[in-house]
């Protein structure tokens, strides 16, 4: 065959029936075709490939002629001609058309059988040791490579992955909506009602009425009743109900969720927490029937979290037995308030309460804002806040008063009163310890915000997961595509995010247990509550942008509803406090613990706590502890629980070292807090996440089920050895694990995210989210939402 320059006439079929003359050729011909197909191999590499072929087959003169035309790297063989290749190895080789996993040389020795053999041609094992190496120097995976020749994928079935666990989903649904699984099931089943269905881009204005009429079929079952629930023995009102409606809402149209919150669980609250007899019988049941709309009026423009320093006034006048509520400057306008754009008449105001001359510091008081017409009252000025990157169901609004009035009796007056003579009085003579009273409402309004974004998160969760296990792509050579859910990223995307979801749903329990209960440490419940709800709906947006990207250009339709989920949740980071803000309140108190047992004047007590630091520092960076890489060492609870504490505690005792030292060389004590924010950040952090674990364990060990137990054993296990890996660094820079322990945890996370892969789908199922609140046709198998929900879809974006 004459030679020819790159580009020239490809070798013809000519020079091809010469290959497939040439017997000594005919074991070469899978690695032949491969050696172009793969199209990686260099020049040099092509050359030392036809070296080790001429010289384990002992080829002749001719036949090198031969493979040296097909194997030129200058010339290689065009399209046409390494089709003909491959028709022929399709013909000849009767082992492509079996399920046989054959390699190369394999391949090659049943080629080396479809022709007579030849007197003096090696015996078949010495030529499969021969072709054994040649297809090493071709270095490819060599059964793979085998796979691609093959005419057709071989044919198998689909088969979703047999379950590890033996748990039913319902019963695990059971535990997870205790203490009130009937009045979760309640709402879940009414908001799957045709009166819920969702509509898609609506308007403003429709889409806000459309949700006003979602909140009075709630006020019209019932449900505003159950958020005003009687006093108890010792005066307290139970909200652990309330919160589980919340929670439940959660599952649905967020912009619902948040018209709820104001109405039925900060305005409805500030009176029922705030307000005394009058108030409760005045206002509380028309609340619960939506009567009356009402918005909660605490954030200013210039103040953000600082409720302490907020501007507007309440001056009392005592001729007129009335207060006059004003908004002296613009940075003083009320902000962001949900209700006041469109609807709410009232509004609970929250103020510098000016009595005699001298101010008492923030109180509440109750302020009509329109008429029965809709208008706004004289002296109130109100605006739409307009179009959000979210929520716009919600018609949020700034309010400005100027010398407006309100009777004596519209101050809630439960913690702070005017008497009848003109003078301020309280049961509460501390003005700090008033102030944290009066804002305790805030810390039922912070557990529902942790609820809520957990609830979103979890919806978001379950469509990335059915999803995930039905959409299938790529795959092992010459085998059908596999569902993504089966790559180790998407596992490592959502199975560490769905244990974090139980996770937090277990504390949410127990810190609404505390917050319902007679808690004797009421400031730690109340930093655990802010700490919650930053730590929540942070995992709210990263469960959600990591649902979006799961689902791929899916998750950026909006009617597979994780967009909406998405925008919506963006801002749980912001209202109800600032979650930088609330993770200081966290590390605060923590750091406030500590130094009360180093500083309180007992020097026995210094020295404990100094030795038991040492004592710990000792056992848990113990080599035998740092090193130890066993399975079952990695996946002890108490192992577990033991680092996140170490860390805890460790940070607490380096930040308030930090601080002191500061203030000691004559930094303010605020300089020098803020000198060392990222430090107080890591501590509530820490702080939040050994709270977590220790609720999940506490729930795994009360659980009697034995399937339902092992179920939440192995995903507390994921979880927290998540956590663990997420901060390595730390571990690693403060010698609580050495290298090869670091390695193990790492792939201890990825063993466990494939023993939890085959029940990832039952795990979602178990939050009991009805289909048509999910409205997701990617949510299931045949792609379209049931016949329920056909008529619900994901809310598009409202427009002016």
């Amino acid at each position: 065959m004459s030679a020819s320059t790159p580009g020239a006439t490809h070798p013809d079929l000519e020079a091809l029936q010469e290959l497939l003359d040439s017997r000594p050729l005919l074991p070469l011909l899978p690695m032949i075709y491969m050696a172009w197909a793969d199209g990686e191999l260099h020049e040099r590499e092509l050359l030392e490939l036809r070296e080790r072929m001429t010289t384990k087959l002992g080829l002749s003169a001719s036949d090198q002629q031969v493979l040296a035309s097909w194997l030129d790297p200058q010339n290689p063989p065009g399209p046409v001609a390494l089709r003909y290749l491959l028709r022929a190895l399709h013909r000849d080789a009767d082992a492509l058309a079996t399920d046989e996993r054959l390699s190369l040389a394999e391949l090659g020795l049943r080629m080396a059988r479809t022709a007579p053999p030849e007197e003096g041609s090696p015996g078949e094992e010495e030529l499969r040791t021969s072709l054994r190496e040649i297809e090493d120097a071709l270095g490819v995976v060599s059964t793979e490579a085998a796979e691609h020749l093959r005419p057709e994928p071989r044919e198998h079935p689909a088969q979703p992955p047999s379950r590890n666990l033996d748990f039913e989903p319902d019963k695990l649904g059971e535990l997870l909506d205790a203490p009130h699984q009937t009045t979760r099931q309640m709402v879940r089943d009414l908001l799957a009602s045709d009166a819920f269905a969702y509509n898609d881009g609506l308007p403003l204005k429709d889409y806000r009425e459309l949700v006003v009429t979602w909140l009075r079929a709630l006020a019209d079952a019932g449900i505003g009743e159950r958020c005003v629930p009687e006093k108890r023995a010792d005066g307290t009102r139970d909200m652990s109900e309330f919160l589980a409606i919340f929670e439940s809402l959660g599952h649905f149209d967020l912009s619902l969720l948040v018209k709820f919150g104001v109405q039925f669980g900060l305005f409805g609250g500030s009176i029922m927490f705030m307000g005394t007899e009058h108030h409760h019988r005045t206002y509380l049941p028309r609340v619960a029937s939506l009567e009356l709309q009402g918005c909660y009026a605490m954030t200013e423009m210039g103040r953000g979290s600082n409720v302490r320093e907020l501007e507007t006034t309440a001056t009392y006048e005592h001729a007129s037995r009335s207060f006059i509520i004003h908004t002296p400057t613009e940075t003083a306008r009320k902000e962001w308030i949900g209700g006041a754009g469109t609807y709410a008449t009232l509004a609970t105001v929250y103020a510098r309460l000016i009595v005699e001359g001298v101010n008492h510091g923030v109180h509440a008081l109750l302020v009509p804002i329109r008429d029965d017409q809709g208008q706004p009252m004289p002296g109130v000025r109100i605006e739409d806040q307009g179009l959000k990157m979210g929520l716009n169901g919600v018609d949020n609004g700034r309010i400005w008063f100027d010398q407006v009035r309100v009777p004596r009796e519209n101050l809630l007056n439960r913690y702070g009163n005017v008497s009848e003579d003109g003078h301020y009085e309280s049961p509460i003579p501390g003005p700090n310890k008033r102030f944290f009273t009066m804002l305790g409402t805030l810390v039922a309004g912070r557990l529902g915000v942790s609820a809520a974004g957990l609830s979103a998160a979890k919806s978001a969760l379950t469509i990335a997961t059915r999803y995930s296990d039905q959409r299938r792509q790529f795959g092992p050579a010459g085998a059908p595509e596999i569902p993504v859910l089966d790559y180790r990223m998407q596992q490592r995307a959502l199975l560490p995010r769905i244990a974090t979801a139980y996770a937090l749903t277990f504390a949410l329990r127990e810190l609404t247990r505390r917050y319902n209960s007679v808690d004797p440490d009421r400031r730690q419940t109340e930093a655990l509550a802010a700490g919650l709800k930053a730590y929540a709906s942070n995992f709210a947006l990263g469960a959600s942008q990591a649902a979006r990207e799961a689902c791929g250009g899916q998750g950026y339709l909006w009617l597979n509803r994780i967009p909406a989920i998405r925008t919506d949740v963006d801002v749980f980071a912001t209202f109800e406090g600032a979650n930088v803000v609330m993770l200081q309140q966290v590390a605060k108190a923590r750091i406030g613990e500590y130094a009360h047992e180093l500083n309180d004047g007992n020097v026995f007590t210094m020295a404990r706590v100094l030795a038991r630091q040492a004592t710990r520092t000792l056992s848990e960076t113990n080599p035998l502890v740092t090193r130890n890489t066993d399975t079952k060492h990695l996946d002890d609870a108490d192992f577990q629980l033991s680092a996140l504490s170490y860390r805890e505690n460790d940070l607490v005792a380096g930040v308030a070292r930090r601080i002191k030292r500061r203030i000691d060389e004559g930094m303010d004590s605020f300089e020098a807090f803020n000198d060392c924010q990222d430090h107080v950040i890591a501590v509530a952090n820490a702080n939040i996440e050994r709270f977590v674990l220790e609720c999940f364990i506490d729930a795994e060990k009360a659980t009697e089920e034995a399937s339902l137990r092992r179920a939440l054993s192995q995903l507390r296990r994921l979880f927290a050895l998540s956590i663990i890996e997420s901060d390595m660094a730390w571990f690693l820079e403060n010698s609580y694990v050495q290298g090869a322990k670091a390695a193990a945890i790492r792939d201890r996370v990825n063993s466990l995210c494939s023993e939890l892969r085959p029940d990832a789908v039952a795990f979602v199922d178990a939050f009991q989210i009805p289909d048509a609140l999910l409205s997701a046709p990617i949510a299931f198998a045949d792609g379209k939402a049931p016949a329920d929900a056909q008529t619900q879809h994901a809310r598009g974006i409202a427009t002016p």
